[in-house]
């Protein structure tokens, strides 16, 4: 499948129609440009789904826009790790640039659990967040 934002959209939105959490479809979505094998990121995702798995925390669409700009933008260099502070300063971007369509970063916001006003669905967060990956790294 070619990497352009509307397949990139309708692959992490088929994702989460399979079962995917929201974290595992936005991360699995870019396994290729990211060159990890599906299984991998899968597992590694698991745990981030539904607000860090507690609907308190971060929108498991949101880590998984993290976990993508993490792997993408750090120089991987163990004994002298140099790429944290780039890396930092990109996923603020990114955060702030979800937190401006969708008014916060957070599960339990985005859901409602406390206004009963919902600012954005699973499928919008991950949707937004696949665009705003696309964005910057499919240039």
């Amino acid at each position: 499948m070619d990497l352009t934002e509307k397949n990139c959209v309708e692959k992490a939105l088929a994702y989460h129609k399979k079962g995917y959490n929201c974290s595992q479809a936005v991360a699995c979505t870019f396994c290729g440009l990211m060159g990890l094998d599906e299984s991998i990121v899968f597992q590694m995702m698991e745990g981030f789904g539904f607000g860090v798995s507690d609907s308190y925390g971060t929108c498991g669409a949101v880590t998984g826009m993290a976990a993508v700009a993490g792997k993408l933008l750090s120089t991987a260099h163990l004994d002298t790790p140099d790429s944290k502070q780039n890396t930092y300063a990109k996923v603020r971007e990114l955060n702030n640039t979800f937190r401006q369509k969708n008014g916060s970063t957070i599960c339990r916001d985005l859901k409602g659990m406390d206004t009963g006003e919902v600012l954005r669905s699973c499928d919008g967060c991950i949707e937004d967040a696949v665009r705003i990956l696309c964005k910057e790294f499919l240039k």
